[in-house]
């Protein structure tokens, strides 16, 4: 469960990450057999897909555009993928409890994640604190898969 609180972590910063990190882990076989983890999630397309997703996040983040992420459809995005990769980091017969946990996280983080980088980009600005949040939620999550990995 540990795995899908930090996940919901990453979740709470950037939307796509959690879906994208434990795709690409499903089809390189690093969840372990026993996890929620849905056989679509392991198909290429499927991985490919969510890091597009997750790349294009990333780029858009960066736009003076960029909606705040605590707008509604923003936490609903957030609390879905993140549920989904609780789930995926959970053990089967604990796999609903991960996604609640994984997706109430997300939520949870996104509130104070939003507070932090709104303060960091009023002395940064928008695209340097960015690539660093960038760089904090990809090292957090591929952490969190490769700890997941070792454990079993």
């Amino acid at each position: 469960m540990l795995a899908a609180f930090l996940m919901g972590l990453v979740g709470g910063q950037r939307a796509m990450t959690p879906l994208a990190t434990v795709a690409v882990a499903a089809t390189r076989g690093e969840l372990p057999a026993d996890t929620g983890a849905p056989a679509v999630l392991a198909h290429p397309l499927v991985a490919a897909g969510a890091v597009a997703l997750a790349i294009g996040e990333m780029a858009g983040d960066k736009q003076k555009t960029a909606p705040d992420r605590i707008v509604a459809i923003g936490l609903a995005g957030r609390f879905l993928t993140s549920a989904i990769a609780g789930a995926a980091l959970s053990p089967r017969r604990h796999r609903w409890l991960g996604a609640a946990i994984g997706g109430a996280t997300a939520i949870a983080a996104a509130y104070p994640g939003w507070r932090l980088r709104t303060g960091a980009m009023a002395r940064h600005g928008q695209t340097a604190t960015g690539f660093i949040e960038d760089a904090v939620v990809l090292s957090g999550a591929a952490a969190i898969v490769r700890g997941h990995r070792d454990m079993r």
